[in-house]
């Protein structure tokens, strides 16, 4: 095996990128061996299963299990991105509309950190600016996993709610917006060249959404890369150190985006992410007045299950989309 061979390491980035293989390797095949365990169980199941209730019941639970597994096996299969499997970083912006639009961004982050765990990824929330009344001014967060960026970029883009505010004495009808960015974390085998005097960094007291989050020194840590106006931020590492070295990361992913997109064809994802957050715009709408329904503008995709969208199920949506760009 070229992994044992000495000269193995002389080579490190070749070194890297096979055992990065070997990895996925390793996990495809887990996969088949977990799929057929759980298809050899439900033979067994299904013989139990005319004389015995209880086993009728743990035959329908493995068969949801083995379902939703395929699914999520299938929408994986159609990423083929040079990026698609790496890790995202993930920033979220409410549109206009003040304290509406805030609290419907962090509407948004609730979402998304319940499909990431519902998926067995990792979440760490970087940079979090709470609204002053409600809500979320921005948020910044990171998810570990594989394929996440593949899976999250189809998600990019403008997300419009239509509800009856919670602000609002007159419960009044509101339409509120909030955007999702999403950038793949590139691993430091990827030169992305910085030159410090093209960065300010500046120092705060972070603010954040509670626990954690909020550090007693003036330890967070915001960089601005001068040359294109990129801000990016840390707050919830113990050191400023460990801040600006978060903040170089997420730097480093957001100038390796915008270059992919200067050297390629614009993608509608990337069209998306350049939209107005605000009407027309839209790659979804969320409605819970007077009627309760969410709609993907994109692949027409429609769900009546508005609570159990909100809490995380976005699977189909981003199965369809994804099918449909490779349709296009």
């Amino acid at each position: 095996m070229r992994a044992s061979a000495q000269d193995f390491w002389n080579d490190q980035d070749a070194a890297q990128k096979l055992l990065q293989q070997r990895s996925k390797l390793e996990r495809t095949v887990e996969r088949q061996e977990r799929f057929e365990a759980l298809v050899a169980d439900a033979s067994v199941l299904f013989e139990f299963a005319e004389e015995d209730e209880a086993s009728v019941n743990e035959l329908r639970e493995l068969l949801a299990r083995l379902s939703h597994d395929i699914e999520q096996a299938e929408t994986e299969m159609l990423l083929s991105g040079e990026n698609d499997a790496l890790n995202a970083i993930c920033t979220i912006h409410p549109g206009a509309g003040g304290t509406e639009s805030q609290d419907w961004a962090e509407m948004l982050l609730r979402m998304y950190l319940k499909w990431a765990e519902g998926r067995g990824f990792k979440t760490e929330i970087l940079e979090y600016q709470p609204g002053e009344e409600a809500g979320i001014k921005s948020v910044t967060f990171r998810v570990e996993g594989e394929y996440a960026y593949g899976l999250l970029s189809a998600e990019a883009g403008v997300h419009r709610l239509v509800r009856i505010s919670p602000f609002d004495q007159a419960a009044r009808r509101h339409t509120s917006f909030a955007s999702l960015f999403v950038y793949p974390e590139i691993d430091e085998n990827i030169e992305v060249e910085i030159n410090e005097k093209d960065l300010r960094v500046d120092t705060y007291r972070s603010t954040g959404a509670g626990g954690q989050h909020i550090n007693t020194t003036d330890s967070a840590v915001r960089i601005t890369h001068l040359p294109t106006g990129i801000v990016v931020a840390c707050q919830n590492q113990r050191s400023q150190h460990q801040n600006r070295a978060v903040a170089m990361q997420v730097l480093r992913s957001r100038l390796y985006e915008l270059e992919l997109e200067k050297r390629q064809a614009e993608t509608a994802q990337l069209e998306a992410n350049k939209m107005d957050n605000s009407f027309g715009s839209q790659i979804r709408n969320y409605v819970l007045a007077p009627y309760r329904l969410v709609k993907d503008a994109r692949t027409k995709l429609e769900r009546g299950d508005v609570d159990a969208v909100l809490a995380g199920d976005l699977d189909d949506f981003i199965k369809e989309y994804l099918l449909s760009r490779r349709a296009a």
